[in-house]
């Protein structure tokens, strides 16, 4: 009787729920966009129902694709998702009381400058791991209650509920108010020490400690599928949940010390495993929780967060109409040698790692009346491959630890101009593992590791294969100078909003 584990994956862009095997094969797949919505300039939100929707649809389809496999069983139900974007919700209804405000967003800069006037930027970095910027969720849960009428009273009066799009699912799904130690580390809220809700921080902020859900590991039974549900998934526990790089870095089987992976998606995001203590940063990265397995100590993990990179491949296709297609755009850029001078750098929402401004913008320079279109799709993506040697860069002076091989997911990685790029530019072997979708593997592996479908992690390492890998070509002397233009091109960004 064949089993398989589902995993649910709630990408910034689009949902969709993936089958796995025993193997850590994809079995079926179903996948839905949901709609941007962007009602100002720096805002971006979501319908939560929508994607409720979408996740009801995605299920079933996927479902469907094995529903002539003679008694076919579905053991579990594993989660990840978009970090940071912020969801509240009346308990008594399901409603939201506002649409989700995604992580991209950055209407709370006034709040972030106002908690920084005391105590600076890292006010609570020795607490959280992290810097004070509107990335995070907590700065929207408090904008949510400042904004929308009548909020703050229901959120005193115990009627709201707060999540992350984990936590909305879930909740959704079983009636469980839970999230995980992976997503509660990327609120501002959560003590990485005592990995529950900081007291101190919540009063800061005004945030009602009855909102938050319940802190849970990464890996155990939360609640089952309801049983008057429509769904095909009826009775069936959901038992895993990981914000979707962690269960990259889960997926990628990157369970020593030292080993790390870089998803490329919407926008990039390296991980490096640091072990069961919390190792703080100096040079801009974040310190996270990777992931919690039921009752093992947590383990700890540094991160660079770049906010946008896929994304600008969608802007070169949806703003500026240069490309119909995302696939597209390696095509264009082959029309060219090199990137003709230019460098582009994203900064659509303020830069990330390891700078953290806000005050940021996008820009293109070393613009000549040579430049076309082909090097514009090129310095596009040579901007990912930039950006993620300034993470790298951060990461090794954090840690002490030499990167001897970096593993890659997410959709850019098919893009084999950017991955030889990415190798040229870091100096080291860049690997892409035969199931790419790493994100929904590591929430599958946690679901079943909850209930027994996977013993340990050899098994889960035993999965893990190379499907190609890319070694360095450029010499170190044109390495350093295309990297120090970069660096340069940098800077043109700062303090462009005021």
């Amino acid at each position: 009787m064949p089993e398989y584990i589902a995993a649910i994956d709630q990408g910034t862009t689009s949902t969709r729920c993936i089958l796995f095997d025993h193997g850590g094969n994809v079995v079926a797949l179903a996948q839905k966009e949901h709609r941007q919505i962007y009602p100002r300039p720096g805002w971006v939100e979501h319908d939560p129902l929508e994607i409720w929707r979408n996740t009801q649809e995605v299920v079933n389809a996927a479902v469907a694709k094995i529903a002539n496999r003679q008694s076919s069983i579905v053991n579990a139900i594993g989660i990840t998702n978009q970090r940071e974007t912020t969801v509240v919700w009346e308990r008594a209804t399901g409603q939201p009381i506002y649409n989700a405000i995604v992580w991209q967003d950055t209407r709370t800069d006034g709040i972030c400058n106002e908690l920084a006037k005391e105590g600076g930027q890292d006010r609570f970095r020795a607490k959280t791991g992290l810097p004070l910027a509107t990335y995070f969720s907590g700065p929207k849960i408090k904008w949510i209650l400042d904004n929308v009428p009548g909020a703050r009273a229901k959120a005193e009066a115990g009627e709201l509920l707060f999540g992350n799009m984990d936590t909305w699912l879930i909740w959704n799904l079983t009636g469980a108010h839970v999230t995980d130690v992976t997503n509660a580390s990327r609120t501002l809220l959560m003590n990485l020490h005592t990995l529950d809700w900081d007291t101190d921080i919540l009063a800061l902020l005004g945030i009602p400690r009855a909102m938050l859900p319940e802190i849970r590991s990464s890996s155990e039974i939360y609640g089952h599928v309801g049983t008057t549900d429509e769904s095909p998934l009826r009775g069936v526990p959901v038992c895993g949940d990981l914000g979707d790089q962690q269960a990259a870095l889960f997926g990628q089987t990157c369970f020593s010390p030292g080993e790390a992976k870089n998803t490329y998606g919407t926008g990039c995001f390296m991980l490096l495993n640091t072990g069961v203590t919390p190792v703080p940063s100096t040079s801009g990265l974040l310190t996270t929780l990777g992931y919690k397995i039921g009752s093992q100590p947590a383990v700890y993990a540094l991160e660079g967060s770049i906010a946008i990179t896929g994304a600008l491949v969608q802007w070169l296709r949806d703003n500026l109409g240069l490309i119909s297609k995302s696939a597209e755009v390696e095509d264009l850029a082959r029309t060219v040698e090199d990137n003709g001078g230019i460098y582009f750098v994203p900064a659509f929402s303020g830069l990330f790692a390891p700078y953290w401004r806000s005050d940021a913008r996008g820009v293109i320079v070393g613009l000549t009346r040579y430049v076309n279109k082909g090097h514009i799709a090129r310095a596009a993506l040579e901007a990912t491959a930039y950006q993620t040697r300034e993470v790298l860069d951060a990461m090794e002076k954090d840690s002490g630890v030499q990167l001897t091989a970096l593993k890659v997911d997410g959709g850019m990685v098919f893009n084999e101009l950017l991955m030889q790029f990415q190798a040229d530019i870091l100096g080291v072997p860049v690997i892409r593992p035969k199931v790419a979708e790493t994100t929904a593997l590591g929430a599958a592996y946690a679901a079943g590791l909850a209930v027994g479908f996977w013993k340990d992690y050899d098994e889960l390492r035993a999965n893990w294969g190379k499907d190609k890998e890319w070694r360095p070509q450029m010499d170190s002397a044109k390495r350093e100078a295309l990297y120090a233009g970069w660096k340069k091109a940098v800077t043109r960004t700062f303090g462009w909003v005021e």
